[in-house]
């Protein structure tokens, strides 16, 4: 037996130096990826805080579109953008964790529970402009009844983006759900918990903080969305602002999109603001999520 492990610890040590080699190699590859993404998107934030920040103004902010790019400002997109996140949020959190909630914790493992989930993973990687197509037909035409047609309003775009975003956080909320151990569950149940309390008290605080990732992620990814907004007709201009979830409204993707394709120069500087301003409130919305689930770690 000895001369058997003698023989293996030979062999070992022959192939070591060439796994050495290769793990060296494979990391060094790895390396090199994530510097080339790092570098491009250092050169794509350069450009555009290069030609940004000196149109970043007061006028800019308080100033409506303009076809001058002097006047250009960005109000009306901005104040329009506030509105739609404020509507998406409430419609697509509360559908999405109550979807993930039934799913994981009532409804019964069986054929049509296990379609549906294939299906709803399946539908976070269709494009999103078939999400506009399904938006325009439903909530601004109506699907063909005049009366159930919202128009090119706020609330319209939001419930075509909240279904956009759903399987997004349907999944990450389904994962966070599934990841807490069943043995809690049991516990609560067994000192006379009811299932809603269960879920309640333990198990969506427990949750929380990957719910959060996933719906954040979601969020992020509707605030920059265009395709969506295009199709159902969210106008690039409007003087005015909406006072309710009923009205016509601009939104910033679309009116960064609008000044990236006029052929004036100046227009390009003018978009690149734009783009300053939806990076920041991508900045804020991420470290706000951040703060959030850091705080429900920390007492969990």
């Amino acid at each position: 037996m000895s001369e058997v492990n003698l023989v293996d610890q030979t062999v070992v040590q022959k192939k070591l130096p060439t796994r050495l080699l290769k793990n060296k190699v494979i990391k060094s590859v790895f390396f090199v990826c994530t510097l080339i993404g790092l570098i491009v998107l250092a050169i794509l934030l350069f450009d555009i805080f290069k030609k940004g920040i000196p149109y970043l103004s007061t006028d800019f902010f308080s100033n409506f579109s303009s076809t001058s790019p002097e006047r250009a400002g960005i109000k009306g997109a901005l104040i329009g953008t506030l509105w739609l996140m404020m509507t998406i949020a409430p419609i697509s959190i509360i559908l999405g964790v109550g979807t993930a909630i039934y799913m994981v914790e009532y409804a019964k493992e069986n054929w049509f529970t296990k379609f549906i989930r294939v299906n709803i993973s399946n539908l976070a990687g269709v494009p999103s402009v078939v999400f506009g197509l399904l938006g325009l037909t439903i909530f601004v035409r109506g699907a063909g009844f005049e009366s159930l047609s919202l128009g090119k309003t706020v609330i319209a775009a939001a419930l075509t983006m909240s279904l956009m975003i759903l399987p997004i956080i349907i999944v990450a909320s389904q994962e966070a759900i599934k990841a807490v151990p069943s043995s809690i569950r049991e516990a609560s149940l067994g000192l006379g918990g009811t299932k809603w309390q269960t879920i309640k008290n333990i198990v969506l605080p427990a949750s929380i903080p990957g719910i959060l990732t996933g719906t954040i992620l979601a969020l992020s990814r509707a605030l920059g969305e265009t395709a969506p907004l295009v199709v159902i007709g969210i106008p690039a201009i409007l003087m005015k602002t909406p006072n309710s979830i009923f009205e016509s409204f601009q939104a910033l993707p679309m009116q960064i999109y609008n000044w990236a394709k006029l052929p004036q120069a100046e227009f390009q500087f003018v978009s690149s603001a734009a783009i300053i301003v939806l990076l920041v409130i991508l900045i804020l919305m991420n470290s706000i999520a951040i703060y959030i689930r850091n705080k429900y770690q920390r007492k969990l």
